[in-house]
């Protein structure tokens, strides 16, 4: 199953965010998660799932978090 769950995502494009580089970014902006919701339009529970690998983000939501933050999308993704 966790093969099929993949493969969902990559074909969904969905792609893992570094969940500790976020949580850095929104700090350093001293942003709350509730802050940072109101302010992309991006569910609360999404930011705190994605700040903790609970969850993985469609390329459009990591570019609101980016353009938010000020920086380019790549610097929100986990390196492989």
């Amino acid at each position: 199953m966790a093969g099929n769950t993949r493969k969902h995502f990559q074909n969904n494009r969905f792609t893992e965010v570094d969940g500790a580089r976020l949580r850095r970014l929104r700090r350093e902006h001293a942003l709350s998660q509730r802050d940072l919701s109101r302010m992309t339009g991006i569910a609360f529970d999404t930011i705190s799932h994605l700040e903790t690998g609970k969850q993985q983000a469609q390329p459009r939501t990591i570019r609101k978090l980016a353009d938010t933050l000020g920086v380019e999308p790549r610097a929100l993704m986990k390196e492989d």
